[in-house]
């Protein structure tokens, strides 16, 4: 199972994501924020986005969201742009 070893946040709603198998990538939250939910309505200010952590290998923040791992994965491209 593929976990998050390291989050990033490097602006602009974009994370770097280090990954358990040795990938890279970055997630764009913008694609996440374009969905309705009141767990997602804080993520909206960016001073907020930006208390991302990790928990148990899955992307969290304090208002108790957190982002399979597996799906992160999938959502992110290369981080060869970063």
């Amino acid at each position: 199972m593929i976990k998050v070893i390291e989050a990033r946040y490097l602006g602009d709603f974009q994370v770097a994501l280090n990954f358990s198998n040795g990938q890279e990538g970055v997630f764009d939250g913008h694609a996440l924020l374009q969905r309705s939910g009141s767990l997602l309505e804080p993520l909206r200010a960016e001073d907020y986005f930006k208390r991302l952590f990790i928990d148990a290998g899955a992307l969290s923040w304090p208002n108790g969201l957190e982002l399979s791992p597996a799906r992160l994965y999938e959502l992110s491209k290369a981080l060869e742009t970063v």
